[in-house]
């Protein structure tokens, strides 16, 4: 079998960073080129695969057990996230990690230090890979494409192996909240589902975020300064002070585990006009309908204090909380902890802060809890993987498999 080291290199090395600015799905061309070299690797092993026009990926490998049991899905996203560059990633690998500091050589002085990053000394005496400093890595999720792909290697390299209907789904755009908007439960055929979409070793999860976006535009007034007075409506400093209505204890560098926030992502403008960009988050639904209501106040005042029209609300939910699809079907959170305890590993079973294609695939009928993909320090060039997590998280996939299967 091909090392699982050398076929998670070859896929981050495939530029996907999808673009939310697009309304294409995929929403980057350059997807595909990852989609298709994924297709026919599949292909290639003999397996019954699919590539459909929205850059989905769906495969099956048959059951070789003479008993019905559920067909058991495993779900990886192929694209990166526009918040840093994936184009030429060119991978550290650190053997037998020693606790120290990590040069990252593509950026002069920029190092990957525990001072900063505790848990790297998890990971003391084991196999590191890095960004060289100049893009993310990819992990997220070609860790996890890397995974699903190695356990549909051994599977088909052993036909000893035995195992019920396995279903494999690689989906483009979940970065930008599109993952599976398009995707064919029904098609895809699986009784129930895993992302391997999570973070560090052991890590399961099956609730998340409630999430929406908020896009507000401000109107201003430009004057020339020196007749100002009375005249000049600031967009930016409107845009400001709208911005210093919102909570401050509510943002993300002062939350935690169910905490929920207002994170401001982007702002551009000029006195004449400026557009602020918001994603809301909480995994309480009471909660996450408040802040939406809070938001919707703060443009009203804004309204009220300098004009109807000055500043105008753009928001949309993105995806749900997965807990109440998941909870009914607990038998598939206790086989991934029994899978994870098969190969040495304790699970921590915690909230996503953050969100999941499983999400959204939990509410379209597909309950799809979210397992470990073994990467650290996500969408930034501080991005890093233990290979030893990678390998634990293909032998997790075998073991769900192994457990359907009884």
């Amino acid at each position: 079998m091909e090392k699982i080291i050398d076929r998670f290199l070859r896929y981050v090395a495939v530029d996907t960073q999808s673009n939310e600015e697009s309304e294409t799905q995929p929403s980057a061309a350059k997807e595909w080129n990852l989609l298709k070299m994924l297709r026919d690797e599949l292909q290639a092993l003999g397996v019954t695969v699919n590539l459909d026009e929205y850059g989905y990926v769906m495969a099956t490998i048959p059951s070789n057990i003479d008993k019905p049991v559920p067909a058991v899905g495993f779900i990886a996203h192929v694209d990166t996230a526009p918040d840093a560059s994936g184009e030429n990633v060119k991978p550290q690998i650190i053997p037998n990690y020693d606790g120290g500091a990590i040069d990252l050589k593509g950026v002069p002085g920029l190092r990957l230090m525990p001072e900063e990053f505790p848990e790297m000394l998890h990971y003391v005496g084991q196999t590191l890979i890095t960004t060289d400093g100049t893009t993310l890595l990819g992990a997220d999720d070609k860790a996890g494409v890397a995974e699903i792909m190695h356990a549909v290697q051994y599977m088909v390299e052993h036909p000893e192996f035995k195992h019920g209907p396995v279903k494999v789904g690689f989906t483009p755009d979940e970065e930008i909240g599109r993952g599976v908007v398009k995707f064919d439960v029904k098609r895809f055929g699986a009784d129930f589902a895993y992302t391997m979409d999570g973070g560090e070793i052991g890590e399961l999860e099956f609730e998340n975020f409630n999430a929406a976006s908020a896009k507000i535009h401000i109107q201003g007034r430009n004057v020339h300064p020196g007749s100002a007075k009375g005249k000049m409506r600031n967009a930016i400093l409107i845009g400001q002070e709208l911005n210093g209505l919102l909570p401050v204890e509510q943002r993300p560098e002062y939350t935690e585990g169910y905490e929920g926030f207002f994170h401001i992502i982007s702002f551009k403008g000029t006195v004449e006009n400026a557009d602020f960009a918001y994603i809301i988050r909480d995994h309480d639904r009471t909660k996450f309908e408040a802040k939406k209501k809070l938001i919707a106040q703060v443009v009203d005042f804004i309204n009220v204090k300098y004009g109807a029209g000055t500043a105008t609300l753009e928001m949309r939910d993105q995806y749900y909380n997965m807990r109440e699809q998941v909870e009914p079907h607990y038998h598939i959170i206790d086989k991934a902890v029994k899978a994870m305890e098969m190969a040495g590993i304790k699970a921590k079973i915690q909230p996503i802060r953050g969100g999941t294609d499983g999400a959204n695939l939990s509410f379209k009928g597909l309950p799809c809890p979210n397992i470990f993909a073994g990467g650290l320090n996500f969408h930034g060039k501080m991005e890093f993987v233990p290979l030893e997590s990678i390998e634990k998280a293909s032998e997790v996939i075998l073991n769900i498999i192994t457990l359907f299967a009884e």
